[in-house]
């Protein structure tokens, strides 16, 4: 987990993928008047500069944010993704690119608030720097797990919950079956957008299969690769599983899976999908 540095990723496809997918959600569950609290597990640096030595390595931000950052095509669902990236970039010029807590931070209503967890010490403190001044933001130097079990239930009774691994360490699809599991025991009424990569398919079918087996409910499957089912060079693609998806993500996630597909794929290679793994 410490040797995980995301700036080396930041803005990629498979970003860009996760946070559409969290923006949309945030922005529905903001629908009713009642506050929620917003859980980031692995929350990263906050802001990721694509200027950066580690973030032009493999410069995997190309292949993601910049194929898109000045598209105006875009299905309204990914129109405020888009709308969060390029605030960050005042002088137009794509420089900056926002993590979740950040992408977040800006659909935040008055009586809303967030905790940020991050175990990388580095990491933490230039995310503390960034929300320093907030009062609603939360930042804690902890192990995403442990945030868990530290911060659920909330005390709002409505939550958005993030869990966000760096999959750098071995058996982290049962590490995170098991997290998800105790998550929803603890609180089964949250929102819950568990990020994965479409890896090993022994392991991300195990994963998945503990899920469908553990009694959870309503578990909605997101799906988008950009490439072969066989290709090994690099990833692939990603899912994310959202537990008790809020009304209205179903009919939003299909346009805007399509439209990441059509822009991102390489020589249409890949597919998306949505699927329920569990239904009611």
């Amino acid at each position: 987990m410490l040797a995980y540095r995301h700036l080396f990723h930041a803005g990629n496809f498979a970003d860009v993928f996760k946070h559409t997918i969290v923006v949309q959600l945030a922005a529905l569950i903001g629908r009713k008047d009642k506050p929620f609290v917003y859980l980031d597990t692995h929350a990263g640096l906050g802001r990721y500069d694509l200027a950066h030595a580690w973030a032009q390595k493999n410069s995997e931000f190309e292949n993601g944010i910049a194929r898109i950052y000045d598209r105006d095509d875009c299905p309204a669902s990914v129109r405020p993704y888009l709308d969060a990236v390029r605030q960050y970039n005042p002088d137009e010029e794509l420089r900056y690119y926002p993590g979740s807590p950040c992408l977040v931070y800006r659909l935040l209503r008055a009586n809303d608030r967030m905790v940020l967890t991050e175990l990388n010490r580095d990491d933490f403190a230039q995310l503390q720097n960034q929300f320093r001044a907030q009062r609603r933001v939360q930042v804690r130097n902890m192990d995403g797990y442990q945030a868990l079990k530290a911060f659920l239930p909330p005390r709002e009774r409505r939550g958005l919950i993030l869990i966000d691994s760096s999959f750098d360490r071995a058996n982290e699809f049962r590490r995170l079956a098991e997290a998800v599991v105790f998550a929803y025991k603890r609180f089964a009424t949250g929102v819950y957008a568990v990020w994965y990569p479409l890896a090993e398919q022994p392991a991300v079918h195990g994963f998945e299969q503990i899920i469908v087996e553990s009694g959870l409910r309503k578990v909605l499957k997101l799906e988008l690769s950009i490439r072969p089912g066989d290709w090994q060079q690099s990833l692939r693609g990603s899912a994310m599983l959202v537990i008790n998806p809020p009304f209205g993500l179903e009919s939003t996630a299909a346009p805007l899976l399509h439209w990441l597909w059509k822009t991102l794929s390489v020589d249409a290679a890949g597919r998306y999908r949505i699927q329920w793994l569990v239904g009611e």
